[in-house]
């Protein structure tokens, strides 16, 4: 194909047209596949003739210079700020196409002066230095509050993926971290999130299980003002945690149109707001979390298995309080000092008697519950211990006395008292007969006599009057 002919018509045409383009607002440069110059009309904003130029490299005339990459690449550079020979401008970079090959490629300058163009500059500058306000406003709205040093443990296994944590950290990789209702998984993302290179950057959570389905796209794309809308404009969350953290909450209870999209978004990383035709870069980390078993709902189809193993790239399982009950001294001895516990309290303190309860207590709300009850207690406790009267009453089952006044254990006497009450009971019915009493509690005669002696039963039949 031969390039310079088809260049030397386009330049014809430019010829033709140039009472319209020799105007004071309007400037072009059109250089070849190797970026010489073919066509300058620069002259009065850079004081270089024509003449001077034509078939020199475009990079020797004009400093900071992209049209010979663009001639290369075929890619057009739109209203790019850029500084040439001193002199700000707005420059349209296109390529030259003929045939599906470049041939070349061109630049344009639009503005009134050089004067106007420096007001244009500052004002755009101003524009993005808001911009740049705004953005850390967001940040700092939707900041993470908790890191690694909220995380308290004295347990191995939990130690151990603390410190797996930290190094995933520093990835952008996508996270599920999976754990029972109540164990900390935002607190664990938030540290994460805190630990990386994106900390200073927004965290937005979002519930997955809170938002009705049919608003869901809305909160996660948002929209873009229509006349069905009234015009109205909503930002949304995943563009909210641009170059920060997209926190998916109980991701399993996604709605499965919303998967799609949402696997969508994870492989092209971009977006479109409803309403909107144009594409939003999507820059945010994504950590997801939930208490269902993924697996279970990818075999039932609730969920998406491509969506699963494009979320699940690093899993991280969290413990239930169960399995650490160790931490229970630790964690009591974090949570009790906040302020919300404290009440104008001194500093309060877990009675050894109240820690034995909770040991017993296998923790179905985990932490969550942990909290609850010792929020509960640090309002009723009078003083600066918090004893077992304080707990709640589905914990009082756990508060056994260790010895009565007897000496006796508190479940050994219950169950004497038992037996006494049902033997006393027999022996009434059967009119003190005590081989019929033996008969009715299914026990052996000498059992009885016995238990009778044991328990110092005394029994006298009332007299036939």
């Amino acid at each position: 194909m031969n390039h310079e002919f088809y260049l030397e018509k386009l330049k014809s045409s430019i010829d033709i047209l140039s009472d319209i383009l020799d105007t004071e607002n309007y400037g072009m440069c059109i250089v070849d596949r190797d970026g010489r110059i073919v066509v300058w009309n620069y002259e009065r904003f850079f004081h270089l003739r024509a003449s001077d130029v034509l078939g020199k490299p475009v990079t020797e005339v004009l400093e900071n210079t992209r049209l010979h990459i663009v001639a290369k690449t075929g890619k057009k550079e739109l209203f790019q700020l850029q500084k040439i020979n001193g002199t700000n401008v707005i420059a349209n970079r296109i390529p030259l196409m003929h045939q599906g090959e470049i041939i070349g490629a061109a630049g344009t300058i639009i503005f009134k002066d050089t004067k106007e163009l420096g007001e244009l500059y500052e004002r755009i500058e101003k524009v993005e230095n808001s911009f740049r306000a705004y953005r850390s406003e967001i940040a700092l709205m939707y900041r993470a509050k908790y890191t690694f040093d909220d995380i308290h443990t004295e347990n191995d296994k939990m130690n151990s993926l603390k410190e797996f944590c930290k190094i995933i950290a520093q990835s952008d990789a996508s996270i599920l971290i999976r754990g029972e209702s109540g164990t900390g998984k935002e607190l664990v993302a938030q540290a994460i999130h805190n630990g990386g290179a994106s900390a200073s950057y927004p965290f937005i959570s979002i519930d997955c299980a809170a938002i009705p389905h049919h608003l869901m796209e809305a909160e996660l794309f948002g929209y873009e003002g229509t006349p069905f809308n009234g015009g109205e404009t909503k930002i949304g969350k995943l563009e909210l945690a641009d170059r920060g953290t997209i926190f998916l909450d109980e991701l399993g209870s996604m709605p499965p149109d919303m998967q799609v999209k949402l696997l969508r978004v994870l492989e092209t990383r971009e977006f479109e707001k409803s309403g909107s035709n144009k594409k939003t870069a999507f820059k945010a980390r994504v950590i997801a979390a939930t208490n269902e078993d993924l697996e279970k709902a990818v075999e039932e189809n609730r969920f998406r298995r491509d969506l699963y193993y494009r979320i699940n790239v690093i899993p991280v399982q969290l413990p239930p309080l169960r399995e650490r009950i160790g931490d229970l001294p630790c964690l009591c001895q974090v949570l009790l000092p906040r302020s919300r516990y404290g009440y104008g309290k001194n500093r309060l303190t877990v009675a050894p008697s109240t820690m034995k309860i909770l040991y017993q207590h296998n923790w179905p709300g985990n932490v969550r519950e942990l909290r609850n009850i010792l929020e509960r207690a640090a309002i009723v406790c009078g003083g600066n211990e918090i004893l077992p009267e304080h707990l709640p009453e589905y914990l009082q089952k756990y508060n056994v006395k260790p010895v009565n006044d007897n000496g006796k254990s508190f479940y050994r006497q219950e169950i004497e008292n038992l037996e006494k009450r049902l033997i006393q009971n027999a022996l009434m019915h059967n009119h003190g007969n005590k081989q019929e009493a033996a008969r009715q509690l299914g026990i052996q005669r000498s059992l009885l006599y016995k238990k009778i002696s044991d328990l110092h039963i005394e029994y006298k039949p009332k007299k036939k009057k």
